[in-house]
């Protein structure tokens, strides 16, 4: 009986293996005569018949691809099937034909760890006339790697080498690209093992390797691994091309060495790799990072000069980095000549653009860059939108503000904590706290958790309008919600106590912020300073200007300005002496402490403090001290404005240095500036008693032709001494002048050195 049954299932084998033949051979007929008939046969078509056909077939390119263009799409057309295809595709070198079928194996088969897939492959391999296994195999683990299945990519490597097939080195590269762009945590370790198992089996890297590596490490910043990789390749014989180039080229710049990047952007020339724009616009970009604008001009005349033209690349590196130095002109000249030639700045380029114009409160302007966003086809994002609205707070137009908040949101766009923070900032800014309290309220209904910045901005805002009990609420507020108070919390705190002279208050608050752990900043020191020059307690003040260095914190020109305002208070114009010129000899103080802030308005307090203390040199006839102040600024290019000059000409001519004050009066002139009537006064007076005639009348020249008379005191002085002359026509031009401006002589004092 089991004889008879075993007879029965081979005459089954036969028959069906012999359909099968029959069903190929017919599809064959028909592929060649009437190809559209094919789908005749879709409902009887077996897994069997397409492989007997394609066996068939396989040595015939057109049919073989007619066959598959129908077969595909099939139920009968199963993976055994896709790999015998993935043979014949790389046998005719259709490699792209091949890759999208094998990466649609991979996503048909999820729950195959790459076994089942590699199986299929060593069969069918041996069915048809492939010569290639490695190119197949290598075709496969490249599918699999760019869909980020590495592990089965690493299983069909692993099985193919047991099983006596040699994956190249197009596997491992896939393989190692696919783990380095993935960033798994331990890619380091696992990149490290398959470059290893490469060497182990006889498998040299190629540059296409190294360069994965290299950009692997420089992307995470270790420089220094890609080095080595670097220097390894040179070992192996392996050329470096321009991509391993650029890649150590931005890993330098991206660590700020610059320089670095430099030498080895010559060192491509020597080796005989031109470099492309990428090297350049790599160059660029670091030397925007660190805030050497200047020498990008040079890096584009050798673009210029290579025969290589700007891209959009270039232009927006460019403009980012001239409008983080706050260099709005030169930003605004690229932006004109890049849309000149047909180049459109990309979405951070118009927000770093629209952030520019903010900060300088040109908001008409920055509009007018978000509009062209839209116009070129740009979306705006979250960034965008929260830069505008920061921009609106800050000057005060919260109703725009708002608008752009809800078309933010109407643009699928959630509004993050840092945009409720810019309108929290806008209100406090304005002085409704109350109103920026609502905001913060309504952000945690919203499910978005207030942070340290919004529970700050609002105890700035109270301690500035002096609500210090709200102040304190909202710190018991923020703490209990879990979040701590930081320095400009204490420092916002300890301000608003100093200026209702609470200092002890003050000083307790400073040393619970100190017992926390928190550092002050300079501008916890210098209102603590201010505080205590304020009470007169200088040498308390000077402590704290002590300790605050030795902490390492160092003094701005606010600190300075402060201290130098007390001292001149005190009369001790000595020790202000000192600290002035502390801001240019002391490695402490930084070295971007611009002195003409100090001196840039007369209504600005810390001008005021520093004028004081040029105004008390004048009076005690120190003009040597005046004089080095004003040399040690000229030297450092902080030109002096019209009360400097005002001043320091006051004070010569009132000691006597009539010539040096009649220097100073031609170098003012020559600087644009108008001198006070004040000044010509003084100055007129000096070089009448000395007898200076031609510089007099060179003085009273300059006066009647550049000077507005604003005020009856110089037309008195100048009647005055022209009378005595008897010079009457000088007296009748002076007089002409008055009357055109309306002016008559007068005996009221200047009040100017009182």
């Amino acid at each position: 009986m089991p004889i008879i049954n075993l007879q029965i299932h081979r005459s089954l084998s036969t028959l069906s293996a012999t359909a099968d033949a029959v069903l190929a051979d017919k599809a064959l007929t028909l592929l060649k005569r009437h190809p559209y008939q094919l789908n005749s046969l879709s409902s009887e078509f077996t897994p069997e018949a397409a492989f007997n056909l394609l066996l068939k077939a396989q040595s015939d390119q057109t049919l073989t691809l007619k066959f598959l263009k129908w077969a595909q799409p099939q139920p009968f057309f199963t993976p055994k099937l896709k790999c015998l295809t993935l043979h014949i595709f790389t046998k005719f070198k259709l490699y792209k034909s091949a890759q999208t079928l094998a990466q649609n194996l991979a996503v048909d088969l999820p729950r195959d760890d790459g076994n089942f897939v590699f199986s299929c492959l060593k069969e069918t391999y041996h069915l048809c006339d492939s010569t290639s296994s490695s190119a197949v195999i290598d075709l496969v683990v490249k599918s699999y790697s760019h869909l980020n299945m590495i592990d089965k990519a690493v299983n069909i490597v692993n099985s193919a080498k047991v099983h006596g097939f040699m994956p190249g080195v197009l596997s491992y590269n896939a393989i190692l690209d696919s783990v380095i762009r993935s960033g798994r945590n331990n890619w380091v370790k696992f990149a490290e093992e398959v470059y290893n198992e490469m060497g182990k089996s006889r498998v040299s890297p190629n540059v296409y390797t190294y360069n994965v590596l290299i950009r692997g490490f420089c992307g995470v910043g270790d420089l220094e691994m890609g080095l080595r990789f670097f220097s390894e390749m040179e070992k192996n014989n392996c050329l470096a091309n321009v991509v391993t180039y650029n890649t150590l080229i931005d890993g330098y710049c991206k660590l700020g060495r610059i320089d670095d990047a430099f030498k080895l952007l010559r060192d491509m020339g020597l080796k005989g790799i031109e470099p492309n724009l990428i090297s350049y616009n790599v160059i660029i970009n670091g030397l925007c990072r660190e805030g050497r604008l200047k020498e990008t001009k040079g890096i584009l005349n050798e673009i210029s000069r290579k025969g290589l033209v700007p891209d959009e690349v270039t232009y927006n590196t460019l403009l980012n980095g001239y409008c983080k130095e706050g260099n709005l002109h030169q930003a605004l000249v690229l932006h004109a000549e890049m849309v000149r030639n047909g180049l459109s700045p990309n979405v951070v380029t118009y927000t770093s653009l629209i952030n520019s114009m903010c900060k300088s409160g040109n908001l008409n302007r920055a509009m007018e860059f978000f509009d062209q966003m839209h116009v070129r086809g740009l979306r705006p994002n979250e960034k965008t939108y929260t830069t505008l609205i920061n921009g609106f707070s800050q000057h005060g137009f919260l109703d725009e503000a708002y608008r752009l908040l809800n078309e933010m949101t109407k643009n699928g766009f959630m509004p993050s904590i840092v945009t409720y923070n810019a309108l929290i900032k806008g209100h406090c800014t304005g002085g409704r706290v109350e109103e920026a309290v609502g905001v913060l309220h309504g952000m945690a209904r919203k499910g978005l958790a207030p942070d340290v910045v919004s529970y700050s901005t609002i105890i700035s805002g109270f301690s500035r309008s002096q609500e210090l009990d709200k102040a304190f609420d909202t710190k018991r507020e923020m703490v209990e919600k879990g979040v701590l108070p930081d320095t400009i919390t204490y420092s916002s705190l300890i301000h608003g106590l100093c200026e209702q002279r609470r200092i002890t208050e003050a000083c307790e608050l400073f040393q619970e912020m100190l017992s926390r752990g928190m550092s002050p900043d300079e501008f916890t020191y210098t209102t603590l300073i201010n505080a205590y020059c304020t009470e007169g307690d200088i040498p308390q003040a000077l402590r704290l200007h002590d300790e605050m260095i030795q902490k390492g914190f160092l003094p701005d020109v606010v600190t300075y300005s402060v201290l130098i305002n007390g001292l001149n208070k005190q009369a001790r114009t000595m020790e202000a002496k000192k600290l002035l010129l502390k801001l240019f000899y002391d490695e402490s103080v930084p070295s971007d402490v611009i002195y003409n802030t100090l001196i840039e308005n007369c209504t600005n307090i810390e001008f005021q403090n520093v004028a004081a203390l040029l105004k008390g040199f004048c009076m005690k006839g120190l003009m040597n001290e005046a004089d080095r102040v004003f040399e040690l600024m000229l030297q450092r290019n902080h030109m002096p404005n019209e009360a400097v000059y005002d001043i320091i000409i006051h004070g010569h001519s009132k000691v006597g240095n009539v010539q040096r004050a009649y220097d100073l009066y031609k170098k003012m002139v020559r600087s644009g500036f108008v001198p006070h009537t004040v000044t010509i006064i003084v100055l007129v007076k000096a070089l009448h008693t000395a007898g200076m005639n031609e510089e007099l009348s060179q003085v009273i020249e300059n006066i009647l032709r550049s000077c507005r008379l604003t005020d009856a005191e110089l037309a008195k002085v100048l009647v005055e001494i022209n009378h005595k002359e008897g010079n009457m026509d000088a007296v009748l031009n002076v007089l002409t002048e008055m009357a055109k401006d309306g002016l008559l002589p007068n005996s009221g004092r200047s009040t100017y050195g009182q």
